[in-house]
């Protein structure tokens, strides 16, 4: 027994902290940019949103103040900047009259949509190269992540345009 823990306080001093395991990466595709139709609009809201970023999650929540979740993020943002009023839900989003986008005409400002049992539950504003701004769940804060992520990629379900 003693000689197990010299050994294990030997390998545990020799290695300092516990190598973290990092997941396989991923692999990125070429993602093409599209020019936003009102380019200054959208500079507008991806700049907005990514101010937010660190901000806690919270379930409901609409304000910077008290947290965002998914669809709160994405209503404070488009009526903070443009004054213009969105569906609450991502489900209600998803559905929002606009036009529906195939991933490689993707531009800046634009809603993308993910689903758990075919069902929409989730919804991030685009913000260019593959990458989306989002609040993503209980206990995390409002975060940048790509959509080639292994999540994101197999949960995508679509995207719609906001500013035409």
């Amino acid at each position: 027994m003693a000689v197990a823990a010299l050994v294990l306080a030997a390998m545990v001093g020799a290695c300092g902290k516990p190598e973290r395991v990092r997941p396989a990466p991923v692999a990125l595709r070429d993602w093409p940019v599209v020019e936003p139709a009102d380019p200054a609009r959208a500079n507008a809201v991806l700049i907005r949103a990514i101010s937010l970023v660190g901000t806690p999650y919270r379930a409901g929540g609409g304000r910077p103040e008290d947290g965002f979740d998914c669809s709160g993020l994405v209503n404070y943002v488009y009526r903070d900047i443009l004054d213009l009023r969105l569906p609450r839900s991502s489900r209600e989003l998803s559905a929002w009259p606009g036009p529906k986008l195939a991933p490689d005409r993707l531009a800046a400002g634009d809603l993308v949509f993910f689903a758990s049992a075919g069902t929409v539950d989730h919804v991030g504003i685009y913000l260019g190269q593959g990458r989306f701004v989002h609040a993503p769940s209980s206990g995390g804060t409002v975060r940048v992540d790509h959509l080639d992520g292994h999540y994101w990629r197999d949960h995508y379900v679509g995207s719609r345009r906001v500013l035409n």
